[in-house]
């Protein structure tokens, strides 16, 4: 059977948070929420929280998106029967978020993740995979967050290594900052204008 491609009126919203993300919306659906804490209560590894906007062509925060994101836990295993090894009881490595709709930021807690090995068997550096969907945007947007305090795994990193401009390059790292002691990554994404964030095809 051949599936035809989505047609320009097959958007995702408005009301795309509702559907996968109703507690930020106001119902009480879920007996636990999908976001905000993907690494669980008993993480190895260092706690960091991660934070951003995505942002539109004219500079705005766009405050109707729907973030999913998914990574390895501290030893760099993914909570998956494949994910190459063992990881800590209540660790799912996956959550959902959606902006704020006053101020277009989304975030979540999480643990910092290690190095993962690519399907080549080369070591990729840390990093937090990211799908973003939002009203206008016909099909997901992916990318990945790096940190800016992992500049030797970066180096050698398989995927950043693929984006010839190092000018591009850098719309994938998150910035390092501190909150009350918290370690905090802030990324900015954004879909369109100068210095667009780099997306995959996969």
């Amino acid at each position: 059977m051949k599936y035809l491609k989505e047609t320009p009126s097959q958007t995702a919203g408005p009301y795309v948070h509702i559907g996968l993300a109703p507690g930020a919306a106001g119902f009480d659906i879920y007996r636990e929420e999908l976001g905000h804490d993907i690494a669980g209560p008993n993480p190895k590894g260092e706690r960091i929280r991660v934070e951003g906007p995505v942002i539109d062509g004219t500079e705005s925060p766009i405050k109707d998106v729907l973030l999913e994101a998914w990574q390895a836990n501290a030893d760099g295993h993914y909570a998956h029967p494949e994910g190459g090894g063992e990881v800590e009881e209540g660790f799912r490595g996956w959550g959902r978020v959606i902006t704020d709709f006053e101020t277009g930021e989304w975030g979540f807690d999480t643990v910092k993740p290690g190095r993962v090995m690519g399907r080549n068997g080369r070591l990729m550096a840390p990093h937090i995979n990211l799908w973003i969907v939002a009203r206008g945007i016909n099909l997901g947007l992916n990318t990945r967050m790096y940190f800016a305090d992992e500049d030797a795994a970066n180096a050698e990193d398989p995927v950043i290594n693929l984006i010839e401009w190092e000018r591009r390059r850098a719309t994938l790292i998150a910035r390092r900052e501190d909150r009350d002691g918290l370690p905090l990554y802030r990324f900015d994404i954004k879909v369109q204008g100068q210095d667009e964030t780099v997306f995959f095809d996969i």
